[in-house]
């Protein structure tokens, strides 16, 4: 399931020091961040994956997180409807990147939302966190969406204080959660290993498994030492710049396994 062969990735526009966060802080050195977000995406690249590169949206600040508006398989892809009004547009931004790439797209219709940001893809389910950015209705719709592309998709919770489900939580392998304290009990991942982060290296919970490696913020050096006792290699890349903005490695890209 981390066997991806393709990428979509945004440049970063200028306006992304204006990125939403929830709570104050420094705003991101725009160069800097460029460079994080060159590294990551030559990382993708060397990792054997096709990345398409879109253009920088000056309207949108947070376009460069191109994985909240949209979720992709090899099936085909779902677009969503995304909370902040901020990002409202996004959604139409990407579509037609999709609809040249996916011969199945579906989109979102009813009044709920529903970020990228809060769906874990699992083996055998997609679990889609409840959030300040994903209500219960978009949840709903984005099950009837899933089961048309063959997926089972559930709904957990996000604890309070976690902005998005995957800000809490990724996985190491198959079966094997990699989550903050406040989620290691949650009954989403009942039948999971669940092996929890750190105290101090909260941020490194947002990790991104990529074939048979997984990405990582560089300074993580305890999580990355958890992670690769399970024999899995780690790329530690910087992530201090887009961290300013709440985001972490994995909303940075859609990645999918191309049917053959």
């Amino acid at each position: 399931m981390f066997d991806y062969s393709h990428a979509i990735v945004r440049s970063p526009a200028a306006s992304v020091v204006a990125g939403l966060r929830a709570e104050d802080g420094p705003d991101p050195d725009f160069e800097a961040l460029c460079a994080e977000h060159a590294a990551y995406v030559r990382t993708l690249e060397g990792l054997g994956l096709h990345v398409t590169q879109l253009a920088a949206s000056e309207e949108f600040p947070d376009s460069i997180f191109v994985e909240d508006p949209a979720l992709v398989f090899g099936e085909g892809a779902i677009v969503l409807n995304l909370a902040a009004p901020s990002r409202a547009g996004e959604s139409a931004l990407l579509s037609p990147v999709l609809e040249d790439r996916f011969e199945t797209v579906l989109h979102m219709q009813g009044p709920g939302h529903a970020d990228g940001g809060d769906i874990l893809v699992l083996r055998d389910r997609v679990l889609i966190g409840l959030s300040n950015r994903t209500d219960r209705a978009g949840a709903e719709e984005l099950i009837s969406l899933l089961a048309r592309l063959g997926k089972r998709g559930e709904i957990a919770e996000t604890p309070p204080g976690i902005l998005h489900f995957k800000t809490g939580c990724s996985l190491i392998d198959e079966e094997t959660v990699f989550a903050l304290a406040p989620m290691v009990n949650s009954p989403a991942f009942a039948g999971m290993r669940v092996v929890e982060v750190p105290a101090g290296e909260e941020k490194a919970a947002n990790k991104l498994r990529i074939r048979d490696s997984i990405l990582m913020g560089a300074e993580f050096h305890k999580s990355r030492a958890i992670v690769e006792s399970f024999g899995i290699p780690t790329i530690g890349l910087s992530v201090e710049q887009i961290g300013r903005i709440d985001a972490g490695l994995s909303c940075m890209s859609l990645r999918w396994r191309e049917k053959i």
